[in-house]
C-alpha cells in the first residue's frame, strides 16, 4: 500500500554523497570503529534484501539504541515520540524503556497527542502528494508516479502507521535512506529511525499498540532544554562543553553551512529524481 504524506528530505536521493559529507553526532569521536559496531547495526540479511551497517561515526550515545530509566506516566508498551528532543522510547518494563534517536520532518512536528498502530508495511511504497509535486515540481514532479519499496525508497524498511479515531493521521513511524539524518531536523517527513531500529520495533509492535507523541511542553518538562548545534545535531542546554566545542569548529569554518550544502545536494536530488524516472520507464 502507499504511504502519501511523509516526504523525504531533499536529500534522499543522494545517500552516497550524504554518507561522505554529513558531520558526525556530538560523541561520535568515542563512538564504536566500524570493526566493534554493535550486533544491532551490523549488516543483516532481511528476506531477499541485504540491509548495511549504519556507519560508526553515527552510533553516538543520543543516537543508537540504549535502555534508559523512564519515569513517564504512560503504561507499558506505548511507544512515546519526541520530536523536539528527537528520541523515541518503547517502554518495556515499569520505569525502563528502550531509547532510539530519531529524525524529525515537518510532518513529524505537526501532531501531537494519542494515537494507535492500525497498519504496518515491510518496504512500502511511496508516492509524493499533488502538494509536494505543486511545491517542488523539479524534484518530485519526475517521481509523480510513486516509488516501489526498498531501500531507496524514503520509508524505508519498514513503516507504522499512526491512526486516531478510526482515521489516519497520516502520521508514520519508519526507516530511512539516509542514516546520516538521524538526529537531525530534515526538510520532510514524519519519524524515521535506523532501519535496524525499525525492523526490529516492526516485529514487536502489535496492530493496535498505543503511540503518544509529546507536545513542545511535555518535551520541556521530561527532557529539559535542548541546544541545535551548528552540526544539525541536539545536546542539552546544559552540556556547554558540546556547545562551545561546536562554536568553536564553526567560528574556525571546520562546519559546512547546511543551507548551501542543502541547496547542492536539492540540486543533486533533482538529478537522481531524473535518472530514477527514467529508471522507472525503463529508459535506461
Amino acid at each position: 500500500m502507499t504511504a502519501r504524506l511523509c516526504r523525504p528530505a531533499a536529500l534522499v536521493f543522494v545517500l552516497a554523497a550524504l554518507a561522505a559529507c554529513g558531520a558526525p553526532p556530538p560523541g561520535a569521536q568515542t563512538s564504536m570503529s566500524s570493526s566493534n559496531v554493535p550486533p544491532e547495526y551490523q549488516a543483516r540479511q532481511d528476506g531477499d534484501t541485504l540491509v548495511p551497517a549504519v556507519p560508526a561515526s553515527l552510533l553516538s550515545a543520543r543516537n543508537r539504541r540504549q535502555w534508559v530509566k523512564y519515569d513517564g506516566p504512560e503504561p507499558v508498551g506505548t511507544i512515546v515520540v519526541d520530536p523536539y528532543a528527537r528520541l523515541l522510547y518503547h517502554i518495556k518494563e515499569p520505569g525502563l524503556a528502550m531509547r532510539f534517536g530519531v529524525a524529525v520532518g515537518k510532518e513529524g512536528r505537526g501532531f501531537k497527542g494519542n494515537a494507535v498502530i492500525r497498519r504496518k508495511e515491510e518496504y512500502p511504497s511511496w508516492t509524493p502528494t499533488k502538494n509536494m509535486v505543486r511545491q517542488d515540481p523539479e524534484l518530485y514532479g519526475p517521481l509523480a508516479g510513486g516509488l516501489p519499496g526498498g531501500l531507496d525508497n524514503p520509508l524505508g524498511a519498514r513503516a507504522l502507521y499512526l491512526y486516531r479515531g478510526g482515521k489516519d493521521t497520516y502520521y508514520r513511524i519508519h526507516g530511512t535512506m539516509d542514516p546520516a539524518s538521524i538526529g537531525k531536523a530534515t526538510s520532510a517527513g514524519c519519524i524515521r529511525l535506523f532501519n535496524q531500529d525499525i525492523i526490529d520495533m516492526y516485529d514487536e509492535m502489535d496492530l493496535g499498540a498505543q503511540v503518544k507523541v509529546r507536545s513542545r511542553e511535555e518535551s520541556l518538562a521530561m527532557e529539559g532544554p535542548m541546544v541545535e548545534l551548528h552540526t544539525g545535531y541536539l545536546v542539552s542546554a546544559t552540556d556547554t562543553a558540546a556547545i562551545e566545542a561546536d562554536q568553536a569548529a564553526w567560528e574556525a569554518g571546520q562546519i559546512p553551512d547546511l543551507a548551501v550544502a542543502e541547496a547542492e545536494q536539492h540540486a543533486a536530488s533533482v538529478e537522481m529524481a531524473e535518472a530514477r524516472e527514467r529508471q522507472l520507464q525503463g529508459l535506461n
